[in-house]
């Protein structure tokens, strides 16, 4: 369900495994019909108009639905009670609600979601914890998260629900710590061991924009987990060049930097910096194993997301994102388009990462 804008990313991971003949596209949903590289993957294949369209005339073994996010609870039920399994795009729901209750249609079908946190399919995980086990960084202290993205106006012009909190009455919650950056919040909780939402003792957050825009695109988010680990996140869309988002698990003797796009683990300590590359399992492919042989483990469940929407229901539910002044923004013209950065936003994000403290509490300058 849904073949244009992200949905393209889907039908290009698909051709593999059709290629191999693991799976066949049997239909695709969408209200538009598919353009440009997407209506040439989609070729002859059957195309509705909408989910439950497709699910009257077929009911296939797998539904990917990458849709926009609010739409993400109704459309997931709508495949499961049909009896299809699920590849669900994050963030699987826009509330812990619905999280809930789209968890319990699970259970009551039998189906399965898996939600496209493509990060999770990483080896760096055993990787990481042997690490960890080995005493190569000493005693975890914290992790930290880095992600300094910038999105141009054009970002938010592309769809009427892009950087709402609310749509039509609906929550949305299409911010930088919510939907962009989310990967490095659902990595961060994974290495933790943090997968359901009783994983999760306390979010605390700070909450800005320079877009005008309803949501958050520079944010500092600060976990603490059952297991007592403080987990800060330093994330914009404001920053003057994109670089690869990271987390760093901070060690009395070391630390272990993950930089989850690239699949790369370095693992730095007195004895100098190990460089380990990893590689990743594709979502897909690993659900329609579970599919075959439901011995075959999840890796990104439903219910393992639970400790993300608690982040999530913290966003949601906190007051809207405080502007940021103009004195503490430039705006460019670039090759990205036209977008705001942040007056050393990348020094902040930096060391919320490092000291695992909040923008307010370190003293940047917009958030004084």
């Amino acid at each position: 369900m849904g073949v244009n804008g992200f949905g393209l990313q889907h039908l290009l991971a698909l051709q593999p495994l059709l290629r191999a003949g693991r799976c066949r596209l049997v239909a695709v949903a969408d209200p538009s019909p598919p353009t440009g590289r997407s209506e040439e993957l989609v070729g002859t294949t059957p195309r509705f108009a909408s989910l439950e369209d497709l699910l009257a005339d077929d009911v296939p073994d797998v539904v990917i639905i990458s849709t926009p996010l609010h739409t993400h609870r109704g459309l997931a039920e709508l495949a499961l009670r049909a009896g299809s399994n699920v590849l669900l795009e994050k963030p699987p729901t826009v509330s812990l609600a619905e999280f809930s209750e789209l968890c319990e249609v699970v259970r009551e079908t039998g189906r399965t979601v898996q939600v496209g946190f493509q990060s999770l399919g990483s080896s760096s995980y055993a990787v990481i914890d042997r690490a960890i086990a080995a005493g190569e960084i000493g005693e975890v202290t914290g992790i930290g998260v880095v992600g300094t993205w910038l999105r141009a106006t054009s970002y938010y012009e592309r769809s009427t629900w892009a950087g709402r909190r609310t749509f039509r009455g609906l929550p949305v919650v299409d911010g930088v710590v919510t939907n962009p950056l989310s990967h490095a919040i659902a990595t961060a909780l994974r290495i933790d061991g943090s997968r359901r939402s009783e994983d999760v003792s306390e979010v605390s957050l700070d909450l800005y924009r320079a877009h005008d825009i309803e949501a958050d695109d520079t944010s500092s988010v600060a976990v603490t987990t059952a297991r007592g680990t403080r987990i800060a996140a330093g994330l914009t869309l404001c920053a003057a060049e994109q670089t690869q988002p990271r987390v760093v698990v901070h060690g009395s003797s070391g630390s272990i930097t993950f930089y989850y796009k690239l699949d790369v683990v370095e693992v730095a300590n007195a004895a100098g910096t190990r460089r380990i590359e990893c590689s990743t399992t594709p979502l897909l492919q690993n659900l329609l194993d579970h599919v075959a042989d439901p011995e075959t483990a999840l890796l990104s469940s439903l219910e393992d997301s639970g400790a993300f929407m608690r982040v999530l229901e913290a966003v949601r539910t906190a007051p809207d994102p405080t502007p940021i002044g103009d004195r503490h923004v430039e705006w460019r013209t670039d090759s990205a388009g036209r977008h705001p950065v942040v007056h050393e936003v990348e020094h902040w994000c930096e060391q919320v990462a490092s000291q695992l403290r909040s923008f307010t509490d370190l003293g940047a300058p917009w958030a004084r």
